[in-house]
């Protein structure tokens, strides 16, 4: 599922600060608005091909059923969708590509929230599978906050065959509302079979230059940043001019960026500024010295180096409702891997629902093929697999690259 695109790519800036700018109101459904008022939506995105986007996002980005609910518009979820993608490719008119916009639910996976992780994962095929139908020609995952969700969305679109970039949302911190951290999404999502990692929002280019500098060297698939047009005033007036928008992003080309673009208060002057940017920079000079990743690890809020000599790990946890305390316990321990013992479904549900308690790293230990395929589906991190198995090792090694494991 890889990209054919040709970087550097420029994508599109903003889309709800400038509709804000030319009308839209306050607590309405956008996309119910945008279908209300369509030429708007057309003029706007014609102005960022003009400007030099090679990929402008459908407006579809609160279109999942979830978010729809708010305003009783759920039954509407594919209708909307498929009429939201005709417009921007009607805005395109073959000029750019058109990307099918996917963001956060609302919700969270159980037991943070009230979905559970299958049902999330509808949610995304839903939306997913009527933007394939329109006609999108990739997925955007965007302006996510939780591993879970992404991992959601991303298992979700990948039944439809078509590139996927993700992008998180991250604090001053670094972290997402979560806990995670951009290198802990980045290491787990990259195996899974993604086209392209980065950020939007969050900041302007100067703050996330920090974030990418941190996950370049572990990064086997292009950089995505979509910075803010800086940070909004008191009345939502975003500071960045074009042309300071545009040398800030400079530092992200240095720190392997190819794949750029704007997000809030990022007008198609600021796109233009980029694009000159892009046109003018020598990405032959970047020189990235990349990290093995081979023996890492990662839950949603840490990233482990393991060596694959001498690795220890614990004796296998039987999974049970009543497990959270020994994970927690061998989480204090030494040791650098928890063995967990799948021998059923239920075992890997059981599992999903006490995972954050531990602070380690873990192994899957299973002979079930399904009950390994459903531990593996549901941990949100990347995990390793216990080659001693009576699975054959050529299915074993399927299921774990399925998921972005390690066969160990």
């Amino acid at each position: 599922m890889g990209t054919d695109f040709a970087l550097p790519i420029l994508l599109d800036g903003a889309t709800g600060s400038n509709l804000i700018e030319r009308g839209l109101p306050a607590g309405v459904c956008v996309e119910e608005w945008i279908l209300e008022n369509p030429d708007v939506l057309i003029g706007l995105q014609k102005e960022f091909i003009e400007a030099g986007s090679n990929i402008i996002y459908a407006p579809t980005f609160s279109a999942n059923r979830k978010k729809l609910e708010h305003y009783g518009l759920e039954e509407k979820t594919v209708e909307f969708n498929k009429r939201l993608v005709e417009l921007s490719k009607k805005a395109s008119a073959g000029r750019a590509l058109v990307a099918g916009d996917i963001s956060p639910t609302g919700d969270f996976v159980e037991p943070f929230g009230s979905m559970t992780f299958s049902e999330m994962i509808d949610v995304y095929k839903e939306q997913a599978g009527a933007l394939k139908e329109a006609g999108v020609d990739l997925f955007v995952i965007e302006t996510m906050m939780s591993l879970s969700e992404i991992r959601a969305a991303v298992i979700a679109c990948r039944k439809f065959s078509l590139p996927i970039f993700v992008t998180i949302t991250v604090d001053e911190n670094g972290r997402t509302l979560t806990g995670a951290t951009a290198l802990s999404c980045l290491i787990s999502l990259q195996e899974m079979g993604i086209s392209a990692f980065g950020l939007n929002c969050s900041h302007g280019p100067d703050k996330m230059a920090e974030v990418i500098k941190e996950i370049a060297p572990f990064a086997k698939i292009p950089l995505i940043a979509k910075p803010n047009a800086g940070q909004p005033d008191e009345c939502g007036r975003y500071g960045l001019s074009p042309e300071d928008m545009a040398k800030g992003m400079e530092e992200l080309l240095k720190n392997g960026v190819t794949i750029a673009g704007g997000c809030c208060g990022s007008t198609p002057e600021h796109i233009a500024a980029i694009r000159k940017l892009l046109d003018g920079f020598d990405f032959s000079s970047v020189k990235i010295e990349k990290q093995d990743t081979g023996l890492m690890l990662a839950n949603e809020t840490q990233v482990f180096y393991l060596s694959a000599d001498g690795l220890e790990a614990s004796e296998p946890v039987v999974c049970g409702v009543d497990m959270a305390d020994e994970l927690l316990e061998l989480s204090d321990s030494n040791l650098d891997v928890i063995t967990i013992e799948v021998l059923s479904a239920d075992d890997a549900y059981q599992f999903s629902q006490n995972s954050h308690m531990a602070k380690l790293p873990v192994m899957f230990k299973s002979d079930d093929p399904m009950a390994l395929k459903s531990a593996l589906l549901t941990y949100h991190g990347r995990a390793m697999v216990d080659g001693k198995s009576s699975i054959p090792e050529d299915e074993l090694r399927k299921i774990a690259a399925k998921y972005g494991a390690i066969l160990y």
